[in-house]
């Protein structure tokens, strides 16, 4: 046998160059105990909140604040939209909206009620939140 043959039954039986691709199976981490129970402690992340202060002829709008840091928003009269959102501090969030970031303050925040002051271009504007109860169907829209 020749050094050719040698080093290609070597590498063969090693399984260099010969083998396939194996597919890695994918493991979920396990959330960090800190991210957990800030989720958990937290009444804002991971709740559908629709908007109580809304006009009847544009209803049904909501946010979902989730904790990876994805924002949900949708109504019954436009497409949903996600953003990035964070918390900068336990009375002040931020998402981004278009290219531009809302930044909005946290007046009140109960398991009932989510009350923001979102800090716009023409000034404060209060929006008022409860938790949406299931099953929702959103109300006919007036034609």
């Amino acid at each position: 046998m020749d050094t050719k043959a040698a080093i290609f039954a070597l590498m063969t039986v090693w399984g260099v160059g010969t083998c396939s691709a194996i597919p890695a199976i994918a493991q979920e981490k396990e959330p960090s105990a800190e991210k957990t129970e800030a989720s958990e402690d937290n009444a804002l992340i991971n709740r559908v909140w629709v908007r109580q202060d809304s006009s009847d002829a544009l209803p049904g709008v909501m946010h979902i604040f989730l904790a990876d840091g994805t924002m949900v928003s949708d109504s019954c009269w436009e497409t949903y939209r996600l953003s990035n959102w964070q918390q900068l501090s336990e009375t002040e969030i931020a998402w981004d909206e278009d290219g531009m970031t809302i930044n909005a303050d946290i007046a009140s925040l109960t398991s009932e009620e989510l009350v923001l002051s979102l800090r716009l271009v023409g000034g404060v504007e209060e929006q008022r939140f409860a938790p949406a109860s299931v099953p929702y169907l959103c109300p006919d829209m007036k034609k």
